[in-house]
């Protein structure tokens, strides 16, 4: 009887474990993801250098269309995007920052979205699409993940700011 609890109970934390991990998500067709990480911290709020690079953001995205804009619910990560939603007349959509390219992506298709992110919820992200490279994790990285009308994904990665 033991041994069946313990195989069940085994079976259970696999199958939670895949339930709660971002794998195999697909940029939809005509998409553009960017990415990027807040802007520099003090515990949850933004430096000076911080607020720096927010607007620095939102000066590098003046002529991008943009058509939704996500963070989680940090307010680092709201501060960082605020500007460029100010920008663009657009609210900060706060999601919770696990299986978050699942969250968002499927019902954006043909958009343009920002995702203002951790290193936490970046890297997972990353790896769930299958890019190559490194994810957008250090300050004034910025990523830019599109897929074009067959689905073929192009990244473009940047560095803005100081």
């Amino acid at each position: 009887m033991q041994r069946r609890q313990m195989v069940f109970g085994l079976g259970a934390l696999v199958l939670a474990g895949c339930a709660t991990r971002d794998t195999d998500v697909a940029v939809p067709p005509g998409t553009t993801l960017i990415m990027v990480r807040h802007g520099e911290k003090d515990g949850d709020a933004l430096t000076a250098a911080g607020q720096a690079r927010a607007a620095a953001l939102a000066a590098r995205l003046a002529a991008t269309p943009i058509d939704r804009i996500y963070s989680t619910s940090y307010t680092r990560n709201v501060l960082t995007a605020q500007p460029v939603a100010d920008q663009k007349g657009l609210p900060v959509e706060t999601v919770p920052d696990s299986n978050v390219a699942r969250r968002i992506l499927p019902g954006n298709a043909g958009r343009t979205i920002l995702w203002v992110g951790n290193k936490g919820n970046l890297a997972p992200m990353w790896e769930a699409i299958g890019l190559p490279g490194s994810a957008p994790l250090a300050y004034g990285d910025i990523a830019f993940v599109s897929a074009d009308a067959e689905g073929r994904v192009t990244v473009a990665m940047e560095r803005f700011g100081a």
